[in-house]
């Protein structure tokens, strides 16, 4: 008789260094679903290679000179992969980097109108070398840390929150009244009235109830079931874009069409790689320069800090100090994302908070990254596919992952007014604002003030009181550019 013994299951070399490299096995997670993470990221995040050329190729500059549309999108997927590549490997984090649209709308509105466009680009890769040595100096790293924690935590509230309004407004369940008060109403007078805002909350529920059953790839499910649901409608009853050649259309789809692309590749157009000068301090002078650098890494320096904070605490990366590896790397990496979208005129690139779907699907290390930028790379060539998944379903997933991302509040203390007063402004302003820098300073202000004046200015850091000191700079900077104009 013989009995025979079956040896135990091997796993490839390959795969050991793969784990082993981005540290998958020790992050509580897997191959699968660090692929799932990044296929939602990029499926949550493509979107910016549609709209990014919108924004920015809609605006002419102070010569009346236009960007191109097929070659900004083109470099806004080319380096965003490269980017989002870059941040996985060095930061072995899951988050992806793209062209910021808080930067971008500031770029289309704001300064265009006295640089042209390549002079824009070039303060941008400015904007980008001073994050770049704030963060080898270790000066970001010191301020990031010496943000206090219940702070951090406001900070994850309210991009949560943000994000959540974000996917309402995208969906057109939430829209502007076009009356002083209220400001928003819900959906189109008031009622939910177009088959887009109909299929956000199909979305919605379908992974609203994956998630709550615990199904694994409930986003990506609900992301896909929902895109074939909108297909069919879009087919059935032809609703189209809410803006056409005559005029707005309420009841349209908010960016992209949900409908099978007549063409699947399209060759990529490089030609804005490398077109920007430094000329601006010379056609506007170097005062008015400088304050519009200042107002770029102001606005990329917090917001960049504040996703970076939430994603962290959300993915579960962070210690009790709200501190997280690779912090430095992670800091130069996205610095460097804001030279290369200069470089490239796609506009800085920063941590996008949209990663926070990829997160919610389990992503937990920067292999979800090697995926969601191999994927936008891809998406250089097969753009017409980027837009089959609507806004309106992508927004779905942002509210799913908003409303992870506030569970956070009940890790405040709301016993103490002094921390309740700046923890309650920071949550708020961010969505008010609509924006994550905006709710950062105000908070930092708040809480040295308040803080100060309950008898606990020893517990602040000084650096707190810089940055402090800076927003009020930054808040103030309409009036001071003002002054120095007169």
């Amino acid at each position: 008789m013989t009995t025979t013994t079956s040896s135990p299951r091997t796993t490839s070399p390959g795969r050991n260094r793969l784990d082993s490299f981005f540290k998958i096995t020790e992050r509580g997670s897997t191959v699968g679903r660090e692929i799932r993470g990044g296929l939602v990221t990029f499926m949550t995040m493509a979107y910016i290679v549609i709209l990014n050329p919108l924004i920015l190729g809609g605006t002419e500059d102070v010569s009346g000179t236009a960007l191109d549309g097929q070659q900004l999108a083109a470099v806004t997927g080319l380096t965003a992969g490269v980017m989002t590549i870059l941040f996985g490997l060095v930061a072995n984090l899951p988050f992806g980097l793209a062209a910021g649209l808080g930067i971008n709308s500031f770029l289309a509105v704001s300064v265009v109108g006295q640089v042209t466009w390549a002079e824009a680009m070039g303060l941008v890769v400015i904007n980008g070398l001073i994050i770049v040595l704030l963060s080898a100096t270790r000066l970001r790293e010191l301020i990031f840390k010496a943000v206090p924690a219940q702070l951090k935590i406001a900070i994850t509230v309210g991009i949560g929150l943000f994000i959540a309004f974000i996917g309402l407004v995208d969906a057109g369940f939430v829209r502007a009244s076009g009356a002083a008060s209220p400001p928003v109403q819900l959906g189109e007078g008031g009622s939910v009235t177009s088959i887009p805002t109909l299929v956000f909350v199909v979305a919605l529920l379908i992974m609203g109830v994956l998630m709550a059953r615990k199904v694994k790839g409930a986003l990506l499910i609900g992301i896909l079931a929902a895109t074939v649901i909108a297909i069919i409608a879009e087919a059935i009853f032809k609703i189209g874009p809410s803006f056409t050649a005559d005029g707005p259309n309420p009841a349209g789809w908010n960016l992209n069409v949900p409908t099978l692309p007549e063409a699947i590749v399209a060759v990529p157009d490089l030609g804005l790689i490398g077109a920007f000068d430094f000329g601006a301090f010379e056609r506007i002078g170097w005062l008015a320069a400088v304050m519009l650098v200042f107002t770029l890494v102001f606005t990329n320096f917090f917001d960049a800090v504040g996703t970076l904070t939430g994603l962290t605490k959300e993915a579960g990366l962070q210690d009790d100090k709200g501190n997280f590896p690779r912090l430095k790397s992670a800091l130069i990496v996205e610095g460097i994302g804001a030279v290369a979208g200069g470089a490239t005129s796609s506009s800085s690139n920063t941590i996008f908070i949209d990663s926070a779907a990829g997160v919610g699907e389990g992503a937990r290390t920067g292999f979800a990254n090697v995926i969601t930028g191999v994927l936008f790379l891809l998406a250089m060539f097969f753009t017409p596919l980027t837009q089959v998944v609507p806004l309106e379903v992508a927004g779905a997933a942002l509210v799913i992952v908003g409303v992870l991302m506030v569970a956070q509040i009940r890790l405040i203390d709301w016993t103490e007014f002094s921390v309740g007063l700046p923890v309650f402004l920071t949550v708020v302003v961010m969505p008010l604002t609509y924006s994550i820098a905006n709710g950062i300073g105000v908070g930092f202000i708040s809480w040295v003030i308040v803080r100060s004046f309950a008898g606990k200015a020893k517990q602040i850091s000084p650096l707190l009181w810089v940055v402090a000191a800076g927003f009020l700079i930054y808040f103030a900077r309409g009036p001071i550019e003002a002054l120095i104009g007169g």
